[in-house]
């Protein structure tokens, strides 16, 4: 567990880099606030939706580590390969729409393969802290990433793509990580540890239904989803309303990243002591985000980006082993994606109209939130209400 969250340390500094910029970065290429809203929303459903492929493939095949190291070389290449977007005149916003969605489909590619991979080495040492130890460590990654950009943009007089371009030494080096950590873990798989799931066909595997509550859970998620909308949004705004200087936008994004994960270890801990209760904060942060972030004075943005951290967090941690515990332990890859689908279908939806509304009117944006939110906590409360853990470890 250790080592996959080394390896997700340098990989974050390479995509929560360049996803601290991707605002003004569209911006500087030509996009509006939708069209910030609409790609940047494309790419968190592509990393979202196609989980309900590699998902169900992980469990078939059981290649859950060709899978992970797949995905993490697409976003290897995509990442730095932004940095020649400015060059490329009127096609710069195209070529950098398809870069940024095809480094979330690597993301998409080993998400549900790496984390049943977590969550079987995670059940020896409680679930909510092990996920919540290992997206720590993701997150000094999402911390260390816009920092290293913020200070090369800032050396580079205000240029994005020198920073984008350094990016693909920690790219470089999280690959050479994840095949040493492979080559040395070849014959652990996440089934192996079971001696009932060691035997059982991949067409039974297939056949075993996922639990309604789990179905609920992820609509009361993808409500939250949509609600928290991507930070290329965010960076927009704060841009585009001379809140702080290109180079202070991924600062800033380094300290959501760091309040990230602060709450992952936190509200992981509290998941083992109390249960899934703590997951009823999700819907309370995603409600106050929009209405801070948004605002016109730095201090309360800045208030409202580090909570949109703090929700990110649990979201990326505590809401992982929520989902690890109502399914069948067989089923757990298949489950990541399919749960990733439906959030991906709300971040979509999310992305596209609150980049519409944020053009028309914030206090529209923040009521629809707000709405989504309260609705997103009577499914929870609900959910919780017909909890029972299954024994699946």
């Amino acid at each position: 567990m250790i080592g996959f969250g080394v390896v997700s340390l340098a990989a974050d500094m390479v995509y929560e880099g360049a996803r601290s910029v991707y605002g003004p970065l569209l911006a500087s290429l030509g996009a509006s606030a939708v069209v910030v809203g609409l790609i940047t929303g494309a790419g968190e459903a592509a990393a979202l939706v196609l989980r309900l492929v590699s998902g169900p493939l992980a469990d078939r095949t059981r290649r859950y580590w060709t899978l992970t190291i797949a995905g993490y070389a697409l976003t290897a290449v995509c990442v730095p390969l932004l940095a020649v977007t400015p060059a490329l005149g009127a096609a710069g916003l195209a070529v950098a729409a398809v870069l940024i969605v095809a480094e979330r489909l690597g993301k998409a590619v080993r998400s549900p393969a790496k984390s049943a991979l977590l969550a079987d080495a995670a059940g020896a040492v409680g679930m909510g802290r092990g996920i919540g130890v290992h997206k720590a460590l993701d997150q000094v990654g999402a911390f260390a990433g816009p920092l290293l950009l913020a200070g090369l943009i800032a050396a580079a007089g205000g240029l994005l793509w020198p920073g984008l371009a350094v990016l693909a030494m920690p790219g470089v080096l999280a690959m050479i990580m994840l095949v040493v950590i492979q080559r040395r873990t070849a014959t652990v798989r996440p089934r192996r540890a079971g001696t009932a799931a060691r035997h059982e066909p991949a067409e039974e595997v297939a056949r075993t239904p996922l639990p309604r509550l789990f179905w609920w859970f992820a609509v009361a998620c993808a409500l939250c989803t949509g609600g928290l909308m991507t930070f290329g949004l965010i960076g927009f705004h704060l841009a585009r309303a001379g809140l702080v200087p290109v180079a202070g936008v991924p600062l800033l994004y380094a300290a959501a990243m760091a309040a990230a994960g602060i709450a992952a270890l936190a509200t992981g801990a509290a998941y083992d002591r109390v249960g899934p209760r703590i997951l009823l904060l999700l819907p309370v942060l995603v409600a106050v985000v929009p209405a801070l972030a948004f605002t016109t004075s730095l201090a309360i943005a800045a208030g409202g980006v580090l909570l949109w951290g703090a929700a990110m967090g649990v979201q990326d941690s505590t809401v992982k082993a929520f989902v690890a515990d109502l399914v069948p332990r067989q089923r757990r890859a298949t489950a990541y994606g399919i749960f990733a689908a439906v959030q991906g279908a709300g971040a979509l939806i999310g992305g596209a109209t609150a980049g519409t509304l944020y053009e028309v009117s914030l206090t529209r944006l923040v009521t629809a939130v707000a709405a989504a939110q309260a609705a997103a906590l009577l499914i929870l409360l609900s959910v919780l209400a017909r909890k029972r853990v299954p024994d699946n470890l």
